[in-house]
């Protein structure tokens, strides 16, 4: 077997490495990542090609459905995904959110079930954020992430038991571009598994949990095929018994949502269900069939989860979870508590009651917040309407849906100025916080991330595109868009602190909401604004 030293020629650190950061960037955890990358980046970056091929058919008309070669697994009823691991039996509220120590103490305080720690979505992945995320999360696990902050003190409760961790790595389209192997930038999603695996998945389990996942952005049951394969590998790596890895999978992409069973079936020693990604979801239809004006949407406020598609997608995925016997979990209330309007706070809050009782209503196993004070709301809810620790028992046998149901673009609506005008907000917003390495973003008393900014620069893209025309009697054209994006530039720039990043950002956005230019990704635009790659070091010599 090869020695570490000769693992880590070719390895390199672009990023600075602090004295803290030593414990988690060791050779031997390096050479762990290298391993991943040799043996996992190809496949990865082939089926990051076999995504823009199956976006040229899109492009020409051809419509997704289920897969006619795997038919054989959807209709195999005797195939299940594995029990609920320790700690992951009862998922009936979890809380969300970055992985910034303060985050990190407040999360494991709430009374929730479970905490998903993000290095994706909620994220700006500079290098910073994600290395001291390993840290707090590396101390989170061993109980010693307690620290002092001016004279305020965070400290781990002791009165109960602690949420379960589970933590969600980058999705396969992004880089890690301050570590290179063999020339090449890191697999983002490979780094932030690697590291956190190998510091932590033994302590895990003998802290009563085990090594937990939630998996992001995937496009198709290959790239489950290629997370199980690493799984695999990381646990005959260290000596851990197959199967003691679990990986939620975001149902976040229209592609996926027709391979649901598919994607259950490749991690199914590894699988512990799925969950509706609702905002990643709504931004995927729209950027998958952007060429096409009949999936065209209304303002972001229209398209709720009742609307035929978002329904639909609902429906089919608790029957697909329950029927492999695995959990079923809701989507994001974003809400946060309005405390200087009780009237609008009532409102909003009455908002996340009447979505929490669709969800469990529907047979959702639990619910995902990201605020402490809607986890009470969420846990009232769910109490008394879910008595069982789960409901994989409603198998929702009544629900019958098909191509036509998923594709279902009939949502009641109109594309106003206003919906424009939040989407640039919200779009700017965010933007202008990322470029800053800040991931998280309360925007009109909502917490948005990537995803949220994704649907409205791709809904601005499209009504651009299509040349739409407002309840207004506006048509929607390029100079139409630019002009309101000059309008809200200014108008939050003159709010904003000095120095802030208001003009950058609107540079960026400005080729993204024209109908002409389409990034894959925002996060993928902008990462070069937060990378902070120095002259490499050989991984060796740290």
């Amino acid at each position: 077997m090869a020695t570490t030293d000769n693992i880590l020629q070719g390895v390199n650190v672009l990023g600075h490495v602090s004295e803290s950061q030593r414990k988690i960037l060791t050779p031997q955890a390096l050479a762990f990542l290298a391993l991943l990358q040799r043996s996992f980046n190809q496949t990865r970056k082939s089926l990051l090609e076999r995504r823009k091929l199956r976006q040229a058919e899109l492009d020409k008309g051809n419509l997704p459905d289920f897969l006619p070669e795997t038919r054989h697994i959807r209709e195999n009823p005797t195939w299940k995904g594995a029990p609920p691991a320790p700690g992951l039996v009862d998922r009936r509220v979890e809380i969300t959110g970055p992985t910034d120590r303060k985050m990190v103490v407040n999360a494991l305080n709430s009374d929730v079930w479970t905490y998903m720690a993000d290095f994706e979505d909620s994220s700006a992945p500079t290098w910073e954020n994600m290395v001291n995320g390993q840290v707090n999360l590396y101390d989170a696990v061993r109980k010693q992430v307690d620290f002092k902050q001016g004279p305020k003190e965070y400290k781990l409760r002791t009165d109960r038991k602690l949420p379960t961790l589970i933590v969600r790595p980058r999705g396969w389209h992004l880089d890690e571009k301050h570590v290179t192997v063999d020339g090449e930038p890191m697999s983002g999603s490979l780094f932030d598994f690697g590291l956190y695996f190998y510091h932590n998945a033994f302590e895990a389990v003998k802290q009563g949990f085990g090594p937990y996942f939630y998996l992001p952005k995937m496009e198709s049951h290959l790239e489950a095929r290629l997370w199980n394969d690493v799984f695999n590998l990381a646990q005959d790596t260290i000596g851990m018994r197959r199967g003691t890895i679990r990986g939620t999978v975001l149902i976040e992409t229209i592609m996926a949502a027709f391979e649901m069973d598919e994607i259950i079936y490749e991690l199914r020693d590894h699988s512990s269900g799925l969950n509706c990604g609702r905002w990643d979801y709504i931004f995927s239809v729209i950027k998958k069939f952007r060429q096409n004006s009949s999936f065209v949407l209304p303002d972001r406020s229209c398209v709720t989860m009742t609307v035929p598609f978002m329904d639909a997608y609902v429906k089919l995925l608790i029957q697909t979870c329950h029927k492999r016997g695995v959990h079923a979990m809701g989507g994001m209330a974003a809400q946060i508590p309005i405390k200087d309007d009780k009237a609008a706070n009532d409102k909003a809050m009455e908002g996340v009651r009447a979505d929490k009782l669709r969800e469990v209503r529907a047979g959702h196993d639990g619910t995902w917040v990201a605020h402490p004070a809607l986890a009470i709301i969420a846990t009232e809810i769910f109490n008394k309407h879910m008595p069982t620790p789960n409901q994989l028992f409603v198998r929702r046998e009544d629900v019958q849906i098909g191509q036509n149901d998923l594709l279902n673009m009939n949502v009641p609506g109109k594309i106003t100025e206003e919906g424009i005008r939040k989407n640039l907000n919200i779009g700017l917003g965010y933007m202008e916080a990322w470029v800053r390495g800040v991931g998280c973003v309360p925007i009109n008393y909502l917490m948005e991330d990537a995803a949220t900014a994704e649907v409205s620069r791709s809904q601005l893209w499209q009504w651009v595109r299509h040349g739409v025309t407002t309840a207004e009697g506006k048509r929607v054209d390029k100079a139409y868009a630019l002009k309101l994006l000059k309008e809200q530039t200014q108008e939050l720039a003159a709010k904003a602190p000095k120095g802030n990043k208001f003009q950058l950002a609107a540079q960026y956005f400005a080729g993204q909401v024209t109908g002409e230019d389409y990034a894959d990704f925002l996060t993928s635009l902008l990462y070069n604004e937060i990378t902070s790659a120095g002259s490499p070091s050989p991984a060796s010599k740290l």
